[in-house]
């Protein structure tokens, strides 16, 4: 059964997530479709709600560089180049970057890098806090339909197959973030 949130029901939403729960959230542009990247049965429950194969892999999100560094294999990573990232952040600015063991293969999909995104939008970030580290961000939308800019077409869209959704402002972004190659600067997504 869908579980609704609201912004003062943080811990509660992350209490589902580290349960093994599919969690719909606001990010800076859309709703997002989230789980415990370490999770593999969530994670397989996020792309059957989504119809996407996984393959594609997914960006994690998160409220500081502390909740995602164990990620990146910074040793591959200029220092002037992560200074550059780091100064986008936090911001609507994904970046891929050589990826660490510790990164799960279902979540890097078939690419050798792993994306993340330390977010500005604070719905997000306070969910990351509640939940006490990164987390999945896909778009809330089975594949080929329109994001979701609204709780409520995220419940159109899933229903019960999802097990939550937080309740919450989207960010003023008119578009999902920017995805660049941390290493070649190489837009990815626009």
């Amino acid at each position: 059964m869908l579980q609704r949130f609201d912004l003062g029901q943080l811990d509660a939403a992350a209490a589902l997530l580290r349960s093994g729960g599919v969690l719909a959230y606001p990010t800076e542009a859309v709703y997002g479709l989230g789980c415990d990247p370490h999770d593999r049965r969530a994670f397989d429950a996020l792309f059957a709600l989504k119809q996407r194969p996984p393959t594609q892999g997914v960006l994690l999100i998160a409220a500081d560089f502390g909740q995602i560094e164990r990620y990146i294999d910074l040793a591959a990573v200029p220092a002037d180049v992560l200074a550059q990232v780091r100064q986008s952040w936090p911001g609507p600015y994904t970046w891929i970057f050589p990826r660490t063991a510790e990164v799960p293969d279902w979540v890097a999909g078939g690419h050798a890098g792993i994306a993340l995104r330390i977010t500005a939008h604070e719905p997000s970030a306070a969910l990351c806090r509640a939940f006490g580290g990164a987390l999945v961000s896909t778009s809330a939308n089975p594949h080929g339909e329109p994001s979701a800019r609204s709780a409520q077409t995220v419940v159109d869209y899933f229903g019960d197959a999802l097990d939550g959704v937080l309740d919450a402002p989207l960010g003023e972004q008119t578009r999902p973030s920017t995805i660049r190659d941390a290493l070649t600067g190489a837009v990815i997504r626009a």
